[in-house]
């Protein structure tokens, strides 16, 4: 079963029509990574909105500069002279000082009772929080759209959790998913070759762009696992130093490509100075440059647990929502997948499928060490994957 993906609504788009048709009091920001249909989302909005509305893109070979963004907002103002009207500006982020732009034009607005509703995309979360930081802080409310999740990609194309675990949540390349050389080749070149090369390299200072893009291979072959910025350094040629890598893990995370989770440690310092564990953001990231092929991988037991794992992290990396910290715990030998803090609550979660060891006796070491309730297995003898899949983080502490 499929069905095209602008039939398919996500809650953002929902949320979305909900706020554009309330009076003007915010600008609307939608902040996801590439390729999860943030445009087709916001073009669903714009269907329903009362009114006509302007869309324009800032995605292109060479980025306008700000009097592109007074242009488009023009265009906007006269069509709102007629009665409501709505602006939607796409990849914003890559149009130098945009936000002081969209600050002063919005104020204007502001001071002139205008009622142009305005909506601004973009998939780098690096630059987006730091324009909105600077200059926009108080004038906006933020939607984020994540990659999907094993229930959209169920809903909306009939997979069920293998198939998410190794094709991932990206709805573009699902279509391709029973050719599998031709989905590797999208991945890999219409979707991570243009975040890394637009996103990332183009947006930021990078001194050693070579660096940055094994550090990101080498964070989605390594999903799911601890491994210490020297170890990184040892398995990357010309590394330079360990605040470099940090650095460009951080805007990998920013991307929405790999993060490095913290580790739990009960004291803020040490835990922001502890190893990270390299968590990819999308199965399809790891799974596209895997060197077996999705038979090959669910047949190999050690292989697919490492897979379910990264699946499970990114699930929970993606769902967690405000005020969910997703981290890692290890002492000595004993180690526990994920750590789900919310406030003072405290949640466990092993994933058994990894690791063929006692998760229970694990989760209860924890648990009396910290004072926590008991932990979450995810696999045999505990929730079931797909049961798990289907929750946020929230759901679970």
């Amino acid at each position: 079963m499929a069905v095209m993906i602008g039939l398919m609504e996500r809650a953002q788009a929902q949320e979305l029509t909900r706020r554009l048709a309330e009076p003007r009091r915010f600008l609307q920001i939608l902040a996801g990574p590439r390729q999860v249909g943030k445009t087709t989302l916001v073009r669903q909005a714009m269907a329903r909105f009362a009114g006509p509305a302007h869309y324009a893109t800032a995605d292109l070979p060479a980025a306008p500069d700000a009097a592109w963004v007074e242009q488009q907002w023009a265009l906007g103002r006269r069509l709102n002279s007629q009665g409501p009207a709505l602006l939607v500006l796409d990849e914003v982020h890559k149009v130098p000082r945009w936000s002081e732009v969209v600050k002063r034009l919005w104020d204007e607005d502001g001071f002139g009772g205008s009622s142009l509703q305005v909506v601004l995309l973009g998939s780098s979360q690096f630059l987006l929080q730091q324009g909105l930081s600077e200059s926009l802080a108080g004038r906006f409310e933020l939607i984020r759209v994540p990659h999907w999740s094993f229930a959209e990609m169920h809903s909306a194309f009939g997979w069920d959790v293998e198939r998410y675990v190794w094709f991932g949540g990206y709805p573009g390349a699902a279509v391709l998913a029973d050719d599998e050389f031709r989905w590797r080749s999208h991945v890999l070149d219409a979707i991570i070759e243009p975040t890394l090369s637009r996103d990332v390299l183009q947006l930021a200072r990078i001194d050693k762009p070579a660096l940055l893009r094994r550090l990101f291979v080498l964070g989605c072959l390594y999903s799911g696992q601890v491994l210490s910025y020297q170890k990184m350094l040892g398995q990357l040629q010309d590394a330079g130093n360990t605040t470099t890598l940090a650095h460009y893990l951080r805007l990998l995370a920013g991307a929405w490509m790999v993060v490095g989770l913290d580790k739990f440690a009960g004291d803020e310092a040490r835990s922001r100075a502890a190893s990270p564990k390299l968590q990819a953001l999308n199965g399809a990231l790891v799974s596209a440059q895997w060197p077996q092929t999705f038979e090959q991988a669910r047949a190999d037991g050690t292989a697919w647990g490492r897979l379910v794992e990264s699946t499970v992290g990114a699930h929970l990396v993606n769902t967690a929502g405000p005020g969910v910290e997703v981290l890692w715990w290890r002492d000595r030998q004993d180690e526990v997948d994920f750590i789900l803090r919310k406030g003072s609550r405290v949640v466990p979660v092993e994933v058994k499928s990894s690791r063929p060891r006692g998760a229970a006796n694990v989760l209860e070491r924890f648990s009396r060490m910290f004072g926590t309730q008991p932990g979450i297995v995810v696999g045999p003898g505990g929730v079931d994957l797909e049961t798990f899949l289907r929750s946020p983080a929230a759901a679970w502490c």
